[in-house]
């Protein structure tokens, strides 16, 4: 079964990448092996070093390599640019820090030396997804690498030429031959690298459904994971908060990548007293973004990433509808070929509604009306998922306590919306996954913790 580019902005197929067969995948594993040997034994200095001229050559090219993205993906190209800068920052990050996160720590005890040392693990299988096709493969990537494992991705497979430009840069930036390698296979290949006895160790972002599945593999191999899964992050908007700015930062985070993204705001808790003043904010907002040709660097909204993804999407916002919720913007399915969906919002969402318990991966904006800040947090709080989230108030200390002690989530923001940054962790808890990327956290998920004691 081959692997296709299909533009989500015509429906046109762009090109057939035939798959890899098993023979092709596990030759591929030896010699990744193989090379991690060597790797390993390269002072860790050199290996960071690398991470900058690879920094350099996303910068230089930033444009060209945009246009994959928006090819493959839709991405509005001044978004695929962005994503290209933001993925070589995270490569100087870890050239720059990266050493000094693996330095052996001394630890004071009765023996004449003790001390914990960081050590690569070997191949970390990366299962990576479609919506931000670069940025998640680099924040993977960076922080294994200069650890000095070695890495085997297998990307989404709507997103074959973006893995293989990837996989390209690596060569060309300097890095050994097989240190990293993007493995062209679909879902049931994947799981035969989950299994082989060279890789240790595997991260995946993406659904709730696959983090399930890979987990599960791993799991009878007793094989170290991380999941960045899902996420139906609420922003709780108070009584007393500037309701224009927080309608501002609330959509602003919705529309991230045209609504596709794990840690975009999902559900609006807003108290009723300001309910309405909130709503006209977040239509006018909205409204804002206009479907427009992705390949613009003026256009705000393009495709989604496949029509099936977007008829899922305008299911979810039908069965809403019916089920009680308002309708306030958008909700239709353009009439013209490609993945197109308006920005569209949802009031008067109430739970066992997809808007209230699911995710919605899209430009949909879901507004749920409470009484007051005690109902709201009980409401942020009533999720499954808890990968990010977000506070509304001017008394800002109050923000800081809901958001250090009562909003559960990865990550939470007081009058702003999250986001991932390489120097801060990142990941979720429940049904969002667990463990960490970024910062000096995510460097040591795939180390072997090592304690040494010198009598």
């Amino acid at each position: 079964m081959p692997l296709q580019t299909i533009n989500p902005a015509t429906g046109e197929l762009l090109r057939d990448y035939p798959e890899m067969e098993l023979p092709e995948v596990l030759s591929i594993l030896e010699k990744v092996q193989e090379d991690y040997l060597l790797w390993r034994e390269r002072p860790v200095a050199k290996r960071a070093a690398l991470f900058q001229r690879l920094a350099e050559l996303l910068r230089t090219e930033k444009e060209v390599l945009g246009a994959v993205m928006t090819r493959e993906m839709g991405k509005p190209i001044s978004d695929a640019i962005s994503e290209v800068e933001k993925s070589a920052w995270v490569c100087e990050y870890y050239a720059e820090k990266g050493p000094g996160f693996l330095e052996d720590e001394p630890i004071e005890t009765e023996a004449s030396e003790s001390f914990v040392t960081f050590q690569p693990m070997g191949i970390v299988l990366a299962v990576m997804p479609w919506n931000f096709p670069f940025w998640q493969v680099f924040r993977a990537a960076a922080p294994a690498l200069v650890a000095g494992n070695a890495m085997v991705l297998k990307h989404a497979s709507n997103v074959p030429e973006c893995a293989l430009t990837i996989e390209a840069l690596f060569h060309r930036a300097g890095f050994p031959l097989n240190v990293f390698r993007s493995l062209m296979v679909t879902s049931a290949h994947a799981s035969i690298a989950v299994a082989h006895p060279y890789v240790h160790g595997v991260t995946l972002t993406g659904s709730e459904a696959a983090g399930k599945k890979i987990a599960a593999q791993a799991g009878t191999q007793i094989k170290k994971t991380v999941l960045e899964l899902g996420g139906a992050d609420a922003y709780l908007v108070l009584e007393d908060a500037d309701i224009a700015a927080a309608a501002k930062c609330c959509v602003a985070s919705r529309m991230i990548n045209g609504g596709q993204s794990c840690i975009a705001a999902k559900r609006f808790v807003v108290v009723e007293a300001v309910r309405d003043e909130f709503e006209k904010a977040v239509v006018e907002a909205m409204r804002a973004y206009v479907m427009g040709d992705p390949t613009k660097k003026e256009t705000k909204l393009g495709p989604q990433a496949r029509e099936d993804l977007r008829d899922e999407l305008h299911g979810q916002v039908q069965r809403c509808v019916a089920e009680g919720a308002t309708l306030l913007l958008g909700g239709e399915v353009p009439e013209k070929p490609g993945a197109w969906y308006p920005a569209t919002v949802l009031t008067d969402v109430k739970p066992g509604m997809p808007a209230y318990s699911d995710e919605l991966f899209g430009p949909v904006a879901s507004i749920i009306p409470v009484r007051d800040e005690d109902e709201g947090i009980k409401v942020a709080n009533d999720t499954r998922f808890g990968l990010g989230g977000a506070v509304f108030t001017a008394d800002v200390e109050k923000g800081r306590k809901l958001a250090r002690e009562q909003l559960h989530a990865g990550a939470i923001a007081v009058n702003d919306f999250v986001r991932s940054d390489p120097r801060l962790p990142f990941g979720g808890i429940r049904m969002s996954g667990y463990g960490r990327e970024l910062s000096s956290f995510g460097i040591r998920e795939f180390v072997n913790i090592k304690t040494v004691v010198v009598k």
